[in-house]
């Protein structure tokens, strides 16, 4: 049987890892095709600074994001585990916001508005219980 830290510690590298690999799959598509990551959304890129533009929001930065969720889900999970709350929840806001002042999402922005919705509360929900988790001490290390 687990314990419970064991459990929410496998948990936590498994939202963070989950959300990486999406970050990851979107980043490479835009580095090799920023076409296709607009089509997702039915825009035409029409010059080479839009091609540049979603290229370097979506590939660069996309995977800088990537491996910063890498790295925290190794080094601080409880700070990627916050990442991935803003990552998704600013997303979500962004498309309530959008719903509010240009109207109805379509089927992509509703599915996504779920998805990113559900990360944020998943991870907030995780952070949750790291809080409730007793820190060890020193001895209890030993």
């Amino acid at each position: 049987m687990f314990k419970k830290e064991t459990v929410l510690r496998i948990a936590t590298f498994v939202v963070i890892a989950f959300n990486a690999l999406g970050v990851l799959m979107v980043s490479l598509q835009a580095f090799v095709s920023p076409q296709s990551v607009m089509d997702l959304v039915g825009v035409q890129l029409n010059n080479t600074d839009a091609f540049s533009s979603i290229r370097g929001v979506y590939g660069g930065i996309g995977l800088l994001i990537f491996i910063q969720l890498i790295y925290l889900a190794f080094k601080n999970a409880k700070q990627g585990l916050a990442l991935v709350a803003l990552f998704g929840g600013l997303y979500a806001i962004s498309r309530i916001m959008t719903i509010f002042m240009e109207g109805q999402l379509g089927d992509f922005g509703q599915k996504w508005l779920v998805i990113e919705s559900s990360l944020c509360v998943l991870a907030l929900l995780l952070l949750f219980f790291h809080a409730r988790v007793p820190k060890k001490t020193a001895l209890e290390h030993a």
